[in-house]
């Protein structure tokens, strides 16, 4: 039903990552090969391309549906709909930035300091004109293949580039001035397939899947037993997502407890819950929260 096209390149771990525990497992005959599939009934065709290119793809009908990032919309101008945002990018659950930075040196603070004419090396030259534009900076945009952060100060005045963290950026002695867009990875789609309800359907079941192994990450399930006396006690030590569930045991006097808390907390939490009265501490994986 669904042509899906997925990113190669650096997102592709982590978005094959993501269908696997969605249980839409992405199967090729190699780690090179473009094509794939997905034995689900909703997926019928599946690519795996350079996320520049997707947004194209899927505006033009080409696939109904894709994943890439806030970037690559905005740079190419395509115009696809959008299922929400994947809280994931090839290192962590953050977003990526797309940043103007200079010289560590200059004294350039401000995107409105810059020269008329200085010329500025990115791979995103349309969002970068449009940039400039939009705080009236006549700048010379040169369009870089690589190794951009590189180009300062000998072969540009500064650069436009992605960054996670900041820290190749500074390791190359820039320094970020502005912030041009924060990135998050996408669903997107045709917007005549986001308007066919049977297509729409399979698209916004996939995403419930997609989204749900997201909201799983980093999460437990906590199951314990309680004495009535010590409920109190223990359900104030739960960082729960919502209020845990309490379920009154056989022959009353005691309590089953169970919630989901963060990975991170647990190594604290269960001595915590222990010392408190609860007792038969099970701490379980999980694959999906779907609200």
């Amino acid at each position: 039903m669904l042509r899906l096209v997925l990113p190669k390149g650096s997102l592709e771990r982590a978005t094959l990552d993501l269908f696997e525990a969605a249980d839409l497992k992405v199967s090729r005959s190699s780690e090179v090969d473009y094509r794939a599939s997905v034995r689900d009934h909703r997926i019928s065709e599946v690519r795996i391309l350079r996320p520049q290119e997707i947004p194209n793809y899927v505006a033009e009908g080409l696939f109904d549906l894709g994943i890439t990032g806030r970037d690559w919309v905005e740079e190419t101008g395509a115009h696809v709909g959008s299922l929400g945002e994947l809280a994931y990018s090839k290192n962590t659950d953050q977003p990526i930035r797309i940043v103007l930075a200079v010289a560590g040196s200059s004294p350039w603070q401000s995107v409105k300091d810059l020269p008329k004419g200085a010329k500025i090396s990115t791979e995103y030259p349309r969002l970068t004109e449009r940039y400039m534009a939009s705080h009236g900076v006549e700048a010379n945009v040169v369009l870089s293949y690589g190794a951009t952060e590189a180009k300062v100060p000998e072969i540009a005045d500064a650069v436009v580039e992605l960054t996670e963290t900041g820290r190749a950026l500074k390791a190359a002695g820039l320094r970020i001035i502005e912030t041009v867009l924060v990135s998050f990875t996408e669903l997107v789609a045709n917007p005549e397939a986001l308007a066919d309800p049977e297509r729409r359907k399979a698209m916004d079941d996939i995403n419930t899947l997609l989204q749900g192994a997201l909201e799983a990450r980093g999460r437990v399930l906590v199951k314990l037993n309680v004495s009535a006396s010590q409920l109190d006690k223990v359900i104030s030590l739960l960082p729960a997502m919502r209020s845990p569930t309490v379920s009154e045991l056989f022959g009353g006097g005691s309590y089953a407890v169970e919630t989901v808390v963060p990975k991170e907390a647990i190594n604290k939490l269960i001595p915590e819950l222990k010392d408190a009265g609860a007792t038969d501490i099970i701490e379980l994986p999980i694959s999906k929260i779907v609200p």
